[in-house]
Parts: structure tokens; C-alpha cells; sequence
């Protein structure tokens, strides 16, 4: 090997090692923090008689009380993608399967995440379903949805800032598993394994998803694959 190559060389292995920490760094280290309250300390947020009514319900329970959790903290988008075509019995049912041929996340990491339109983008080539990006939508509008979140025919995958919710965190995104219109609480199949599914009020979550991704400049949103 020359010593250009060589040079060459380094500098590609290098950037492969380097991508995905600042990635990691970027969803852990640097994280931003939000003056609001955690959702994790409200009482409904992981109740155990709320969470066996919420996998209960009908598309919750295409899951199998199981989720796959995401690998780092950049594959959220594909890995939630996966639980999804799980669910729905596709054969993309594993991040691997799901990324492959994309082109994307060839490190093993979304350098800096998936935007909504870009997992859409991944979410059409794997499957002959209709995949659909519903943002800029008003509260009212997203009650409508989360009304047929619970349609076992239809998969929701929800584009939220953590932040937000919790008071530190970035984008991220989660399969919804359904709808408790009663409590009007929205159980989130988090594939993050440090949080775990849990619920949140609707307000909280439209807030959370009716901010700006600053990946795209636009809105985030909702990932409908019917």
C-alpha cells in the first residue's frame, strides 16, 4: 500500500469510528434540557393496571407485549420501523431488514437520526402499504388520529422532541400502541430500553410533536403506514 492509500485509508476508518460517537455523544452528553415537568413523574406514566389495559388494546396487541429496542441512540426511526412491520407480520422486521438497500446508517448509525421524511423514504421501499407523513396538524386533528390508533390495520409511528416531555432529551421516534380515550392518554411503545413503554397525556405529546426538527426545518409528526 503507498503511503497515499495508506493516508487514505486512516482517514476512512477513522470517520467511521468518529460518525457514530459524535452521534452518541450528541443523544446522551450534549443532550438539551427544557424547564417542564417530567412526565415520568406523573401517575398514570408507567401504572401497571393502565399499561396491561393499554397492551390490550387492539393494534397494542399485535405487539405481543414486546418490544425490540434500539441498538444506540440514533436508530430509533428504523428500530421503531421494525416493531412496526413486526406487528404487521412484513418481512422487514428487524432493523437490519429494514435498512437494507436504503443506503443509509451504513456505520451502524443514524448520524444524527432519521428526519419524518427521510424514515418514510426507508418505510415505502420495504412495504407495498400506503405510508403517509401527517404533520402540521392541529391538536383536534391529532385526536382524530390518535382515535384510530387503535384500528389493528394501521400503524402510527410518532416524531416527538423528548425534551420536551421528560426536560432533557432530543428527537426521537416510537410506534404509538393505541389510545386510552377514556384517560385520554397515548401509550407509546418507546424503544428506548432505559424508558420503556409508557403513557402521557395528549396534550403533552402534541406539544412534544408540534415543534420544529431542526434536522429539516420543518414540523415533526406522524408516520402512518395503513
Amino acid at each position: 500500500m503507498t503511503p497515499r492509500r495508506r493516508r487514505i485509508f486512516l482517514a476512512v476508518a477513522l470517520a467511521v469510528v468518529a460518525l457514530p460517537a459524535a452521534a452518541v455523544a450528541r443523544f446522551t452528553l450534549f443532550a438539551p434540557t427544557f424547564d417542564v415537568p417530567s412526565i415520568a413523574l406523573a401517575p398514570e406514566y408507567q401504572d401497571a393496571a393502565l399499561l396491561a389495559r393499554a397492551w390490550a388494546l387492539p393494534a397494542a396487541a399485535t405487539y405481543g407485549g414486546t418490544i425490540d429496542y434500539q441498538s444506540n441512540g440514533s436508530v430509533c426511526g428504523p428500530t421503531s420501523l421494525a416493531n412496526a412491520f413486526r406487528s404487521l407480520h412484513e418481512p422487514a422486521a428487524t432493523v437490519d431488514a429494514v435498512l437494507a438497500g436504503s443506503g443509509r446508517c451504513w456505520t451502524g448509525a443514524c448520524i444524527f437520526g432519521l428526519t419524518l421524511d427521510e424514515l418514510a423514504e426507508v418505510a415505502r421501499a420495504k412495504t407495498g402499504r400506503t405510508v403517509s407523513v401527517l404533520r402540521d396538524l392541529t391538536a383536534e386533528q391529532f385526536r382524530a388520529e390518535l382515535l384510530r390508533a387503535n384500528d389493528p390495520a394501521r400503524r402510527y409511528v410518532i416524531n416527538f422532541h423528548r425534551g420536551l416531555l421528560f426536560g432533557k432529551g432530543v428527537g426521537h421516534h416510537s410506534p404509538i400502541g393505541g389510545y386510552l380515550e377514556d384517560r385520554d392518554l397515548v401509550f407509546v411503545l418507546d424503544v428506548n430500553e432505559k424508558f420503556r413503554p409508557w403513557l402521557v397525556a395528549r396534550a403533552r405529546l402534541f406539544a412534544a410533536m408540534d415543534s420544529v426538527d431542526s434536522s429539516s426545518g420543518r414540523k415533526r409528526g406522524l408516520l402512518l403506514i395503513e
